[in-house]
């Protein structure tokens, strides 16, 4: 059974968004502050980690910092759950590790699928397979990437996202195929998701891996 975690402050939330999860077959868990749930983090092993953005004691935004830092939790997928909805806050939600963000008010439907979601593309990774290009292995069984021998720490949706590019190389991936593929739901047309991935990836693999084409999308050669 999957183990969810929730922290949230607001006790009728957590209580409509457990139920929910519970009743859709996983095992939840939850805190009220920042850093109780590092506390239940520390002592867990959590396969999500469902996260509001304003939070006593440990804001959202470092605790999700603070996660993508430590060996144990830098794959775990994090849904950010915040009031704030300004494309601003979700950029820096995704800047700061989350996979993916949720604004208050909202479906309890939605965040279930987008759950689901998540969780589904986290067991298509595992696959008894190598994939390079250049300096760069990835390891989809043992759920790693190196570069130059040199092991690279992504994200989950980091890691989905540069697998599938390397799957396709040479072919021009849009922005709505990746947000579908990796996402798994409509996003709307936030493309921007999209980029601030892509601009991750840059950093932590070089600026030359990915090329963008114009209007269009992005590629590997």
């Amino acid at each position: 059974m999957k183990k969810i975690l929730i922290i949230e402050d607001q006790s009728n939330i957590i209580e409509l968004i457990r139920f929910n999860l519970e009743q859709a077959g996983y095992q939840v868990d939850y805190a009220l502050d920042g850093e109780a749930g590092l506390e239940q983090i520390n002592k867990n092993r959590y396969d999500l980690l469902i996260l509001d953005l304003m939070l006593p004691k440990i804001d959202g935004l470092t605790l999700c910092t603070m996660l993508r830092k430590q060996p144990e939790t830098h794959k775990m997928p994090i849904i950010m759950l915040t009031a704030k909805s300004t494309e601003l806050d979700k950029i820096v939600g995704l800047e700061m590790g989350a996979d993916d963000y949720v604004t208050k008010p909202f479906s309890v439907r939605e965040l279930i699928a987008r759950v689901k979601a998540l969780l589904r593309r986290v067991d298509e990774v595992v696959e008894e397979e190598i994939l390079q290009v250049g300096d760069i292995i990835i390891n989809s069984r043992e759920y790693t990437v190196t570069n130059a021998g040199k092991p690279v720490e992504l994200t989950f949706k980091e890691f989905m996202l540069l697998k599938c590019l390397v799957e396709n190389r040479g072919r021009v991936m849009t922005r709505d195929f990746l947000l579908d593929k990796i996402w798994g739901y409509e996003y709307y047309g936030e493309s921007r998701t999209v980029d601030v991935h892509i601009r991750h990836l840059r950093s932590k693999l070089g600026e030359d891996l990915i090329t963008t084409v114009r209007g269009i999308g992005y590629k590997i050669t």
